[in-house]
């Protein structure tokens, strides 16, 4: 179960972590190389416990064979077998990089549908969870020196040709 959230939402919260948590991960591996289990607790510690060790693994080599992030092996702290520490790349400082950008750009999204609407989709706009469609990070991408940037559309959204359009896994 994910913390603070009742336990009913674990099916859904499952879900929508699928889709970011390799996101999730680049992170915590730029703070500090890591092995597999220590992402689980730095998930959990974050709230995010629902994440399994059967979880992480895959992922990890997905970003491995991306080259987003690099491994080696280190003798175990505890005398144990040798762990396998990730580390993040060059090539996985500027997919974090990118990541961030789309992520704030469609949570921001995403946040003002679900506050927005009302319980039956109508629009209200009584408080200040109303927000100008105007603001956003529309300089943002190309502030940060993102590669692609530049396929941004004026409103902040990226165009069909943009390396930041979320693609399945």
């Amino acid at each position: 179960m994910t913390k603070g959230l009742p336990a009913t939402g674990d099916q859904r919260r499952s879900q929508l972590l699928r889709g970011v948590l390799d996101l999730c991960l680049l992170p915590l591996i730029a703070e500090r190389p890591r092995y597999g289990f220590e992402f689980v607790e730095a998930l959990a510690d974050n709230g995010l416990d629902l994440v399994s060790e059967g979880s992480i693994y895959p992922l990890l080599a997905r970003l491995e064979r991306e080259r987003f992030v690099s491994s080696y092996r280190a003798p175990s702290a505890s005398g144990g077998a040798p762990r396998k520490y990730y580390r993040l790349t060059e090539a996985g400082r500027v997919e974090l990089a990118s990541g961030r950008v789309v992520w704030h750009a469609f949570s921001g999204r995403v946040g003002r549908i679900l506050t927005d609407t009302g319980p039956t989709g109508e629009a209200h706009h009584d408080g200040p969870a109303h927000h100008d469609e105007s603001a956003g990070p529309r300089g943002l991408p190309q502030q940060l020196g993102v590669p692609g940037a530049s396929t941004m559309d004026p409103s902040g959204r990226c165009s069909r040709s943009s390396p930041f359009i979320w693609r399945k896994r």
